[in-house]
């Protein structure tokens, strides 16, 4: 099907087929960009002509430490230069690139570092004694640790290890790029978060990542020369591709080490900063922050926010200030985000406020590099889009992985029947708009109902007292599980759970009210999640 009787000569050859990569863009943005500002931190500033050629030197410089084609360099890195400039690099030498947690513990570094087989690890010179008593533990042989200070951060080089400046001396600004001859080549090694376990290894390959930033660009409605701020941890899929995606626009990226709300201002106001990507509790500390830590800016700032689904509230707020945000959804296994909630002008935009956010925090809809993404049963039958029946997200598409590293097992279940099966509970609108209502493993079961963790805390959001909450089930000897809450109080506000009881009654019915309302600070991983298996411990001891 598609092809000609006669198709004699009709071949691949060199002149009209290319290997897709996420590489071309660089190379590209240094010829027709070349001085154009492509990467920022503090007061280092870097052109086009400057960043490919730093990359050059890494790359380089990895291959004279022995990196050869094929093996894995481990990072241990915020959101750096040295950390964006790894993401080429590293490719750049024919190896595939790890980026690791920073706020993981030495046992899960140390076994990912041996799962992998990385042979050189990049490391901030804060987490540097975490990855030294992780690479003292390893039984395989220790990949070679480079150290990137970060003087101006207060973290000034030890002395005990090769420094990122010494790496970049030891390569040259000419030296070739090793481009895959094939786009299903291993781009890169992320490792999901192992709160179940230990963590698996998802290998993406290259041509996923280049329709990953080519369909990024198209659903962000991005234009020429954007700026965009690193909120999103680059060793959390890749930052969502954002950073190989920028060179496709001659944009720049804004490199952010600490996640604060005043970070955020002074970038918008002092770097004209236009876009970012975040999880929830970066919109809640936007809207919540404080007024010595706000700027005034005149442009619009356009989020991809992600994670767990904000709440409807939050979103209302944060609109006020001068944010659009638009919902996406994804997975390690997918690359980042692989769904958006594509606003539907003409028919949503004279809804009141309230309906507005509503609809704003569905998961919506397949994003452009996508082929299908849909809602099945437990027989991967498609669910009818009535907004109710329920079922797991499912999806196929270039931008999904190639696959568990050295886990053949897992990689059959996770792909079998030609979908990826996400682990996601949701249901499908009338209008072909998905909305999740929890992660399968969330679902609270309560007298025999369905309880979606996700309402509870859409509820609870609408608290002026709340800022932020996570719901999990508790057991219990009646109804075999019921709703427990754990609620983080904005400054100076005061729990009283009686009260908060009442103000969920008041808007949910009774079998979906807390039973128990915890006031903590709650438990979050580096990017943002709430951490709710630690929160389910807690509750079962109540």
């Amino acid at each position: 099907m598609g092809w000609l009787n006669d198709e004699t000569g009709l071949d691949r050859v060199a002149a009209n087929h290319v290997a897709l990569t996420p590489l071309s863009h660089l190379n590209r943005a240094a010829a027709v960009f070349p001085d154009r500002e492509a990467l920022v931190y503090g007061e280092r500033r870097w052109s086009y002509r400057d960043y490919h050629a730093d990359v050059s030197r890494f790359a380089g410089a990895l291959a004279a430490l022995g990196v050869a084609p094929g093996d894995v360099v481990a990072t241990v890195i915020p959101n750096l230069p040295a950390q964006a400039m790894a993401h080429f690099a590293v490719p750049a030498a024919g190896a595939v690139l790890n980026t690791i947690n920073t706020r993981l513990e030495p046992d899960t570094v140390s076994f990912i570092l041996a799962h992998g087989g990385a042979k050189v690890v990049l490391v901030d010179t804060q987490f540097l004694p975490m990855v030294e008593q992780a690479v003292a533990a390893l039984d395989t042989p220790a990949p070679r640790i480079v150290e990137v200070p970060d003087p101006q951060a207060g973290y000034p080089e030890t002395g005990r290890h090769l420094t990122f400046d010494a790496l970049l001396a030891m390569g040259a600004a000419d030296t070739p790029w090793i481009m895959p001859t094939d786009e299903w080549e291993s781009l890169a090694l992320n490792y999901t978060s192992g709160t179940t376990g230990r963590p698996k290894g998802v290998v993406c390959h290259h041509r996923g990542s280049y329709l990953m930033t080519m369909g990024t660009v198209v659903s962000w409605r991005m234009t020429l020369y954007p700026r965009l701020l690193t909120i999103v941890p680059l060793f959390h899929c890749n930052s969502w591709n954002h950073v190989w995606m920028i060179p496709v626009l001659g944009g720049c990226v804004v490199c952010c080490r600490d996640i604060t709300a005043k970070a955020i201002y002074d970038a918008i106001a002092d770097e004209q900063v236009g876009f970012f990507g975040g999880a929830p509790i970066v919109l809640n500390m936007i809207v919540n922050a404080r007024p010595e830590e706000r700027r005034a800016f005149d442009h619009k700032i356009e989020i991809f926010t992600a994670g767990a689904p904000p709440a409807a509230v939050t979103l209302g707020k944060i609109e006020e200030l001068g944010f659009n945000v638009t919902h996406v959804y994804g997975l390690t296994e997918t690359y980042g985000h692989v769904t958006e909630c594509t606003w539907n002008d003409g028919v949503w935009d004279g809804l009141d406020h309230d309906a507005r956010a509503t609809l704003k925090a569905r998961q919506g809809v397949a994003m452009p590099m996508m082929e299908h993404i849909t809602v099945m049963d437990e027989n991967m039958v498609e669910t009818p889009a009535d907004g109710t029946t329920q079922g797991e997200i499912m999806m196929r598409g270039n931008s999904v992985m190639k696959g568990y590293y050295r886990n053949p097992e897992a990689t059959r279940e996770a792909l079998r029947g030609g979908y990826f099966h996400s682990g996601d509970l949701a249901v499908r609108h009338p209008d072909g708009y998905l909305q999740i209502v929890d992660r399968a493993k969330d679902i609270i079961i309560s007298g025999g109902e369905n309880v979606s963790s996700v309402e509870i805390e859409g509820a609870l959001m609408h608290h002026p007292d709340v800022s932020l909450c996570a719901v999990v089930a508790k057991p219990d000897d009646k109804w075999g599980e019921v709703p427990c809450a754990f609620v983080e109080l904005k400054p100076g506000a005061t729990g009283d759970e009686a009260a908060m009881i009442a103000f969920v009654k008041s808007r949910l019915a009774g079998f979906k009210t807390p039973k128990r309302v915890i006031f903590i600070e709650l438990p979050k991983t580096s990017t943002g999640k709430i951490q709710k298996f630690a929160l389910r411990e807690t509750a079962k001891a109540l």
